[in-house]
């Protein structure tokens, strides 16, 4: 959707705002868990349920995409910026959606249907599982709150 307010004038592209910060958010939350609980901590690797090549392998993968996304998302951010497009409330509320998007999925789907690899082994897993979702939910409801806010907020919005 483009905000166009005058002829000439530049105009916002919402949704690419918000696609870019998302796409971002998704890549910093799985290079913050790839580094931190796969490297750092070496907790887990995104392919557990196989030899630990075939988990350096996933994690290896893993890492490639997460770039692959990073930089894909700051070019897109830095296209809208270059052409007086981007609306940085919007792209923050993203950015929060994509990271509590990544998050709860890999806690949820990842870690809980498909059993690809738990948050930690040898230990109890509720309180691990409950951070971990809890946080993801908590940064996809604040990524929500900012882009409600921030389109609801618009100039042009007018009375809903």
């Amino acid at each position: 959707m483009v905000d166009a307010r005058l002829p000439g004038a530049p105009t916002t592209d919402l949704r690419s705002s918000t696609l870019a910060g998302v796409l971002i958010g998704v890549a910093i939350m799985a290079a913050v868990d790839e580094i931190v609980f796969h490297q750092l901590l070496a907790w887990h690797h995104f392919y557990d349920r196989s030899t630990p090549s075939v988990a350096l392998l996933s994690d290896g993968l893993l890492h490639a995409a997460e770039v692959i996304a990073l930089v894909g998302g700051f070019f897109w951010f830095a296209d809208l910026r270059r052409r007086a497009a981007l609306s940085s409330r919007l792209a923050w509320g993203g950015f929060l959606l994509g990271a509590g998007a990544f998050q709860l999925f890999d806690g949820l789907v990842d870690h809980k249907v498909l059993r690809l690899h738990q948050i930690r082994y040898g230990v109890h897993l509720v309180p691990y599982d409950v951070v971990w979702n809890v946080a993801g939910a908590v940064l996809l409801l604040a990524g929500v709150a900012v882009l409600w806010r921030a389109r609801s907020h618009r100039p042009d919005a007018g009375p809903r």
